[in-house]
């Protein structure tokens, strides 16, 4: 199916790897040109050199940013140019008791998880609405909806990405210009990969018998496994293409079935 996304730029913030990678290859297949970010400039350049490889004439570029730098977020919304779709990737992630969470790593969460996308947003809408067509995604999760215990600092930032969503996109009311949100559901990125296997290690037991205890616990899952970063980058993808022009100001999903509510 031809997206008709060919000739599109695109930014994906926390691309070099995991679900951010996934939906910048998946642009890339269809023609867009897509900058890529890490705050590991030598991760960040072999991934570049990947998608190339990958899709030869994507020519995708990549800016270096720490996203817990203000500085280096600075640099990188300045050196933006026209961006015609923006995907909101950047996050932090963690197990934690509540009790254990201090003040300044909610503060660094929600700074790194939700302010990312207002600065970023902030920045391209303007020249979205003047051009009359754009695309603005944040990738959050269903713990945004169903907030687990043991990451509620996590989950908030998700719930408060989809409300930032759901608000920028009345500010595009009667336009081309859309705002959006996915949910994702347990998602088998290179972050979770890694911690999977390093659990499993400690335990003497295989990574995929710890997989499939790990979905064995998620009772509401209908998909009773991993969801693959690709699956994610789909409905990303249509959600930035001309074919989703009647879908604004939703959260959609692609949760495996995790969440339990019809609506």
């Amino acid at each position: 199916m031809d997206l008709k996304l060919r000739g599109r730029t695109a930014f994906v913030s926390g691309s070099s790897q995991g679900i951010g990678y996934a939906i910048a290859s998946a642009l890339a297949a269809e023609g867009v040109q897509v900058t890529l970010n890490g705050r590991d400039a030598v991760r960040l350049a072999a991934a570049v050199e990947r998608l190339r490889d990958e899709h030869p004439r994507s020519n995708p570029t990549g800016v270096v940013a720490d996203f817990t730098k203000p500085e280096e977020v600075a640099r990188l919304i300045e050196s933006l140019g026209e961006i015609d779709i923006l995907v909101n990737n950047v996050g932090l992630f963690g197990l934690a008791e509540f009790e254990s969470v201090l003040d300044e790593e909610w503060a660094r969460y929600f700074d790194v998880n939700v302010m990312s996308g207002v600065r970023l947003s902030r920045h391209v809408l303007g020249g979205m609405l003047h051009r009359g067509w754009g695309r603005i995604l944040f990738i959050s999760s269903e713990s945004g909806v169903n907030v687990p215990a043991d990451m509620v600092h996590y989950g908030m930032t998700k719930a408060a990405m989809i409300a930032l969503g759901n608000g920028i996109a009345k500010l595009t009311r009667g336009t081309s210009v859309t705002v959006n949100t996915v949910l994702g559901g347990p998602t088998y990125s290179d972050g979770v990969a890694a911690s999977i296997a390093a659990v499993a290690a400690g335990q003497s037991i295989s990574t995929e018998s710890m997989k499939d205890a790990i979905i064995g616990q998620n009772r509401t899952s209908l998909l009773e496994r991993f969801i693959d970063p690709a699956e994610i980058a789909s409905l990303v993808v249509y959600l930035a293409s001309p074919l989703a022009s009647a879908t604004n100001g939703a959260a959609v999903r692609a949760d495996g079935g995790v969440l339990t509510a019809m609506i």
